[in-house]
């Protein structure tokens, strides 16, 4: 853990600490946790380049590991960047209330929408996370414009 991280709550420091382990397995840097009374119930990061799987975002495999919960209205879920389209369906879908990210300067994500849909947005603006994410698309900008659907020029 970093000096950085220390005086965040436990849950986006979990969520942090996720981003770091997908970067050490020379994925994208994006973790994220779910929360439930006080617990985290879900850990996950992005595995999009580790699996060759197109749709294991971070807060995807968060909710794989949660596993079936019955309702997920009183969960949180934290991601170290704003949620794309993709985790945004995911998070309407499952009826999850809250969600509280990292940062959304270097994707602005699905905010606006998860907000009219009557999720509680919170963007924490953490410096740390945008150096994580300003670090790996300076050094991987063409897997980051894959990542986040702009695709590969043909």
């Amino acid at each position: 853990m970093s000096a950085k991280s220390e005086g965040l709550d436990p849950f986006m420091r979990a969520a942090i600490e996720q981003a770091r382990k997908s970067r050490e397995e020379n994925g994208i840097p994006i973790g994220s946790v779910l929360e439930l009374g006080g617990v985290i119930i879900g850990r996950g990061h992005n595995r999009r380049v580790q699996n060759r799987d197109p749709t294991a975002h971070a807060e995807i495999e968060c909710l794989r590991d949660a596993g079936r919960i019955g309702s997920y209205k009183n969960t949180t879920l934290y991601s170290t960047l704003m949620p794309c389209q993709l985790c945004t369906g995911a998070i309407l879908l499952f009826g999850i209330k809250r969600v509280v990210a990292g940062e959304n300067e270097t994707f602005h994500g699905a905010s606006e929408y998860l907000a009219s849909q009557g999720v509680e947005v919170i963007n924490l603006d953490l410096q740390e996370c945008k150096q994580m994410m300003q670090e790996f698309i300076t050094s991987n900008n063409q897997l980051w414009n894959e990542d986040i659907g702009r695709g590969v020029p043909q």
